[in-house]
């Protein structure tokens, strides 16, 4: 068993949005991305099976997907889509997101 801070684990930064990996197996990995209002992971997609799951902590934005589409996202939204579908998160205020993609690339 393991417990992990994440506000202690990983802050924001000015120039980029910061990652951290939480944790990595082989049934699945879970990331930490710290936004600052306006960054954003720009729209990609992964040539695998498996899923992603997008959860919001804290803060708004929106998902980004194919083609110009975004969903409104903020605290509790979750968005779950197979990996190989186009993804992405933009920052409209500092906001906290935990990625789980099983299986883990």
């Amino acid at each position: 068993m393991k417990v992990v801070d994440l506000y202690a684990e990983n802050g924001f930064s000015e120039e980029k949005f910061r990652t951290f990996l939480v944790h990595d197996s082989p049934y699945f990995k879970i990331l930490n991305f710290n936004f600052k209002a306006g960054q954003e992971l720009p729209i990609h997609s992964h040539d695998i099976e498996g899923q992603v799951c997008i959860a919001v902590l804290e803060g708004e934005g929106e998902f980004l997907g194919e083609k110009g589409a975004s969903i409104p996202a903020k605290t509790g939204s979750v968005l779950i889509a197979n990996i190989a579908e186009p993804h992405g998160i933009r920052a409209k205020t500092d906001m906290r997101v935990l990625v789980t993609i099983a299986p883990p690339i």
